[in-house]
């Protein structure tokens, strides 16, 4: 039986009453396949699973972004019970961020490139929401998606500078069955956007193909990608990139792991992507 609690101290009791370890799954709902996963993994892995739901307004610089984000937690908590989660922590605003909240946990260079330039502020809200829960939880193991690499790297970055004892475990994309990665964002594209949004995925493996057939040049695989975003009317490139695995910096040639990522809207909507070359990513 998943028990949903919403305040701190629901959290604490529900926690003080499970057996350890326990493991961490951070979501702002509208859960699917991806999360299902990542839920699938920390209850192999852990005697007590945790999902949290939370649509953390300090990670959009848009209050539009924010208002549409799809929400639904009725759903959300029948897919936390039928995958055996065993609480569910689901508060109001106020409840992460109390009445005179004043403090932002910035997280320094691999935070500043690709989402980092792109939405400003992102990954301040991403890492001062996560390092919250981390202390709330104090879980042995929290899960994400490789979907978000560089946020993976993010989180990760904050946990091993704040001496957090949390392990942060990336897993790997789970996509549709034509390749387009599995978000909660999804539910926004038209019919017409769905058809065209698995251009991102054919883009990082035309990439990819050329990479093993042993194109070195960075900015080769560069226009790779674009020629086939090119492709398809619809797609608007926000950027294309070829960085270093460790650091996220752009590179000029690919001499060892690398990241290719991408982010493209279609109409309102914005996906993101990413595929490892040589190594798993950051």
């Amino acid at each position: 039986m998943t028990r949903v609690v919403r305040t701190r101290a629901e959290l604490r009791d529900a926690l003080a009453a499970s057996p350890r370890p326990y493991g961490l799954v951070p979501t702002m709902g509208w859960l699917h396949e991806g999360h299902r996963a990542l839920m699938g993994r920390a209850r192999a892995e852990n005697a007590t699973t945790v999902v949290s739901i939370f649509v953390n307004p300090r990670q959009f610089g848009d209050a539009a972004d924010l208002a549409q984000y799809p929400r639904n937690e009725a759903r959300d908590v029948a897919t936390c019970e039928a995958e055996g989660v065993d609480i569910v922590f689901a508060p109001p605003v106020e409840e992460v961020y109390p009445p005179g909240f004043d403090t932002v946990v910035t997280v320094g260079a691999i935070a500043r490139p690709l989402e980092g330039a792109a939405r400003p502020g992102h990954f301040d809200g991403v890492a001062t929401v996560v390092a919250i829960l981390f202390n709330l939880v104090g879980a042995e193991r929290a899960y994400f998606g490789q979907k978000d690499a560089q946020q993976v790297a993010v989180i990760r970055r904050m946990a091993i500078d704040l001496a957090t004892p949390t392990e942060v475990i990336a897993c790997p994309t789970i996509r549709e069955a034509d390749g387009l990665a599995m978000s909660s964002r999804n539910v926004h594209l038209t019919p017409d956007e769905r058809r065209a949004a698995p251009v991102l995925r054919r883009a990082l493996l035309a990439a990819r193909s050329a990479w093993e057939d042993g194109e070195r040049s960075a900015e080769a695989l560069r226009a790779r990608m674009r020629i086939e975003l090119a492709s398809e009317p619809l797609a608007s490139v926000d950027y294309v990139s070829v960085a270093d695995a460790a650091s996220l910096r752009e590179l000029d040639r690919v001499e060892g792991p690398a990241l290719l990522s991408l982010a493209v809207r279609f109409g309102s909507t914005r996906l993101i992507d990413n595929e490892a070359l040589g190594a798993p990513g950051p």
